[in-house]
């Protein structure tokens, strides 16, 4: 496909067990199904060999008669991989669906014509149809970046001409096929099975199918209608727009305005939009394409991420009452968005999900909570400054993002899987997120009985996997007390989380998260802004990585806010004064 990511819009049969073999040596197994007496027929194999120009032609014709007659049992035996072949042209059959189709053979193919039939579709617009091998009822939506082209066929190269109709509409889907032909050891010629015999851009792993074709996106306009042209979300417009026709479609919202077509999709590829390759029905004309992002923030978002001066990077904002997201940006603004699909260590922004634990487990913010120099577990933990702090409280370790306080009183007081359910149950981690855009949704994994697995994850390390939009949600969550699952489209499904923190629990940690603002770690960053706010600075290591990646979240008001910044230092250092750019931007909401 032309295209590369999870689409939300796949309900074909998929061609995975499609891959196209190398040239060489096939077994193919003859004779009849019989289990009696009957002795197999000696194997055909492919043989180095090429077939003659007659043997191709020969072959190119035959198979071509019985896929348009619909004997697809004798298309299938005339290819090196009946099994294969069988499955493939029977998805076409029956997800397809064309009424009538015609395949004539052209002749002898050069693989320059092959490599241009599967180069990058243009920009798509739908026309009204004509008979020709580039249908103007085609419609694409496309990325070149993400190209993936099906390998050039094995043997000798031949083309078809392809006409498919389909009912209820005179338009006809004209396209040149390519195939190869293979000689066999019985001196006859077969197909060579790839997926691309179907369609010249079907790869492996890929699905052809008629689906619902939503308008393609008009302008992209946020939640006060206006015009959003942001670097970090243009490229996703087209992913996000059909996983929100999906998800509409499952939730049996009004789809009026879609048309149908065929289309390529790559259920492996997230990131993929579907390859619109012919359109049957129009969709009405595109209207604004609404997201809930504020543009304000959103240019908010993009210049944070711009100033970090080439480093990596992700923001997230979202607006806790609702769960929509307000804005997100990456750096670099290509490739993966790693806002919602970053798979990160959170380091100690993790510890505001450890402190809800220990608060449900009976620990207040005034408890005695000592922080020594090492953690107690086996694999000693150090802390990120020098001193130990016995008279410390569990407010003053969170102020000051003690390690050793927070892995000690989680072995003593957390019972096994306690992080994970927590998680889980109270801010959603883990409940398959339908945001708009495909997404990593985080992942806290049950330590056991780990000793040093718990440490580890109660100060946001080991097995641990997040991202901005994932911390930016429990920091929502810990702000208005409710999960709200993150959506980009404000009609999407929610998912809810089994229960809500109590009141006491979710004050306790507003608390908390305000100390650290106006006199903890967050304090130099937060200065100005510490009003009705709360923040949490983390700092992570990972592999590769010589300085730890900095973490940062706060909320103000109806706005919460999450960065991290690869090799970024402390969470002061850089990703924080992210942070505090978008709550100055949104000014007192």
């Amino acid at each position: 496909m032309r295209n590369g990511a999870k689409t939300g819009l796949i309900t074909g049969v998929a061609v995975a067990m499609l891959a196209a073999g190398g040239y060489g040596a096939y077994s193919l197994v003859g004779g009849s199904d019989d289990k009696g007496e009957a002795p197999a027929k000696k194997q055909r194999t492919v043989v180095a060999e090429p077939p003659t120009a007659e043997q191709a032609a020969a072959g190119l014709k035959d198979f071509l008669d019985a896929w348009a007659a619909g004997d697809l049992a004798k298309a299938a035996a005339l290819t090196d991989d009946p099994t294969a072949a069988t499955a493939a042209l029977t998805a076409f059959r029956d997800q397809v669906k064309p009424s009538a189709l015609t395949l004539a053979p052209a002749g002898p193919a050069t693989p320059a014509a092959f490599a241009s039939a599967t180069g990058t579709p243009s920009p798509a617009k739908s026309t009204a149809p004509a008979a020709t091998p580039a249908a103007p009822g085609d419609a694409t939506a496309t990325d070149p970046a993400a190209a993936t082209t099906p390998p050039a066929p094995t043997g000798t190269l031949m083309t078809f001409k392809a006409r498919a109709e389909f009912e209820g509409t005179n338009r006809v889907w004209d396209y040149n096929g390519f195939l190869g032909v293979v000689k066999m050891s019985d001196n006859t010629p077969a197909v060579h099975w790839a997926p691309s015999v179907i369609h010249p851009h079907l790869a492996a792993g890929e699905t052809i199918s008629v689906q619902p074709l939503p308008p393609l996106a008009g302008n992209v306009v946020d939640r006060n209608n206006k015009p959003l042209n942001s670097p970090s979300v243009t490229p996703l417009i087209a992913t996000a727009q059909a996983k929100v026709a999906k998800l509409l479609a499952d939730q049996n919202k009004d789809q009026s305005d879609n048309g149908t077509g065929v289309v390529i999709t790559n259920q492996a590829d997230q990131n993929a939009a579907p390859d619109r390759l012919f359109t049957i029905v129009d969709p009405k004309p595109p209207k604004p394409f609404k997201l809930t992002l504020d543009a304000t923030l959103q240019a908010a978002a993009e210049k944070a991420m711009t100033d970090l001066g080439g480093k990596k990077g992700s923001i997230v904002a979202i607006e806790p009452s609702t769960g929509q997201v307000l804005a997100f940006a990456n750096a670099p603004v290509t490739g993966l968005n790693r806002a919602f699909q970053g798979q990160l260590a959170p380091g100690s922004t993790l510890k505001i999900l450890t402190s809800t634990a220990l608060l449900e487990a009976g620990i207040n913010p005034d408890t005695p909570v000592p922080c020594p120099v090492l953690s107690s577990n086996p694999k000693k933990i150090p802390n990120s400054f020098p001193d130990a702090y016995p008279n410390n409280t569990l407010q003053q370790d969170f102020m000051i993002s003690c390690n050793t306080a927070f892995i000690d009183q989680g072995l003593a007081s957390l019972k096994p899987g306690a992080l994970t359910a927590t998680a889980k149950d109270v801010y959603g981690i883990g409940l398959n997120w339908q945001t708009g855009l495909p997404s990593f949704d985080a992942v806290v994994p049950d330590a056991g009985t780990n000793k040093d697995e718990q440490a580890m994850q109660s100060i946001g390390q080991g097995k641990v996997q997040m991202n901005p939009l994932a911390i930016a949600s429990i920091t929502a969550t810990v702000q208005s007390g409710t999960f709200k699952q993150p959506v980009l489209v404000a009609e999407l499904p929610q998912q809810k989380a089994a229960r809500d923190m109590t009141p006491d629990v979710a004050g306790k940690l507003r608390q908390m998260m305000a100390a650290t603002a106006t006199g903890g770690t967050a304090k130099d960053v937060m200065a100005g802004i510490s009003d009705n706010a709360g923040a949490k600075t983390g700092s992570a290591e990972a592999t590769g990585i010589a300085t730890t990646n900095s973490w940062f979240t706060a909320y103000r008001g109806n706005l919460a806010v999450a960065a991290e910044v690869e090799g970024g230092g402390h969470g002061v250092d850089a990703a924080g004064p992210a942070v505090a750019s978008i709550i100055k931007a949104a000014g007192n909401r």
